[in-house]
């Protein structure tokens, strides 16, 4: 299959754009003024990370998610009635790459991490409204296109760089999404560098979503939306370890799957649930994703003009230990069984091939479906 210039615009217009919904225009317009500074009537524990981080333990039933107007009498679901099996990460380990955790948060039973600078009203708010004026974005990945009730994969670890002053991101990333030009949802898990979010440049474990009804975005805590249920471990959650250039390579599990019961969208890192949105706020993608992508996305004022690195920082064609990749990509049918997607619903390609590549993409035994991509932007040597 021969790489295309670009994935497809309704695609790449916003990969970790994020967003709440409400049934009441009256709702959405008061849900804007009042969700960058998040109020919570009771913090049990704030626990200071030996990197700096700080996180506020919160009554899971008071979190930042039941602001929202829909969920205001909401009953929380703390673990999926169905868990998806998933092949043995344990096998895919040896010597060459190992799989790594997030930082554990030692928050009470009872209560979920909320990271500090995730309530701060700082947080930068991604409007899809922007994208043709000031925001720009870069991408390079493997899209699907058909009917879709989940998306896993395994991530290989990098810590791409990206300027500490910029507003720019670069995200490892995976996301699924249903709807029409700009009345498009989308939910989407993964890593990212986020210097405007998090005030650093390490990789971190992020959710975001938009919802096409509103047209509003949305990472983390940044809006009410996503019910975290894990104590220990929560979106802003770093990742210590990283691939090495040439040596070790770290890997972690990311997979964003739908409840057959509840209908809830839970999303899981490296087997663990960690949360979820309930379908309900989401017109587009209530019952199930069409389009699913993999890859890396840059995104931001400077994003075109001043790309930071995607993946390694390395083209895909330098290959294993080196470039970026997604293996065991597989997508869930409407059994709630996981498969390795058609192949013939696949393209894969990069938006400025200058900047980001594609390719040795290939379905084998050990590695499933499988993509290199990635690349150095604009700071190539």
């Amino acid at each position: 299959m021969k790489e295309t210039q670009a994935i497809s615009v309704t695609l790449l217009m916003s990969f970790l754009v994020l967003a709440t919904r409400g049934k009441d225009v009256r709702y959405r317009r008061q849900e804007e003024e009042n969700t960058q500074i998040l109020a919570y009537r009771r913090v049990n524990k704030t626990i200071e990370m030996k990197d700096g981080d700080v996180y506020d333990c919160i009554d899971v039933n008071e979190q930042p998610a039941f602001n929202h107007p829909l969920l205001k009498d909401h009953k929380i679901q703390m673990k999926p009635s169905y868990f998806p099996v998933w092949t043995d990460m344990e096998t895919l380990l040896s010597d060459s790459y190992s799989q790594v955790q997030p930082s554990s948060i030692e928050c009470p039973t009872g209560t979920v991490p909320i990271m500090r600078t995730n309530i701060s009203g700082s947080i930068p708010t991604h409007s899809i409204n922007g994208l043709s004026n000031d925001w720009q974005w870069e991408s390079a990945g493997l899209k699907y296109t058909g009917d879709a009730y989940g998306t896993r994969a395994i991530l290989n670890v990098w810590e791409p760089k990206v300027n500490k002053r910029s507003q720019d991101y670069s995200a490892l990333w995976l996301q699924m999404e249903n709807g029409g030009a700009l009345q498009t949802d989308r939910i989407g898990a993964g890593l990212r560098v986020s210097p405007s979010l998090s005030g650093d440049t390490f990789v971190r474990l992020h959710i975001a979503w938009y919802d096409g009804y509103s047209r509003k975005s949305c990472v983390d805590f940044s809006c009410p939306g996503f019910v975290q249920v894990h104590r220990h471990i929560g979106p802003g959650s770093r990742i210590e370890r990283t691939s090495i250039y040439g040596g070790q390579q770290r890997i972690v599990g990311v997979q964003i799957f739908k409840d057959p019961i509840s209908k809830y969208w839970w999303v899981s890192y490296n087997k663990i649930p960690i949360g979820y949105w309930p379908s309900g706020l989401f017109e587009f993608l209530r019952d199930k994703g069409a389009i699913a992508f993999w890859g890396g996305v840059v995104e931001g004022p400077t994003a075109q003009s001043n790309s930071p690195q995607m993946g390694s920082g390395h083209f895909a064609s330098e290959g294993f230990g080196k470039a970026a990749y997604i293996s065991n990509i597989e997508i869930a049918d409407d059994k709630a069984r996981f498969v390795t997607p058609d192949r013939s619903r696949m393209e894969h390609g990069s938006s400025d091939l200058s900047k980001y590549t594609t390719g040795l993409f290939d379905i084998t035994r050990d590695f499933g479906m499988h993509i290199y991509y990635g690349g150095p932007g604009s700071n190539r040597a």
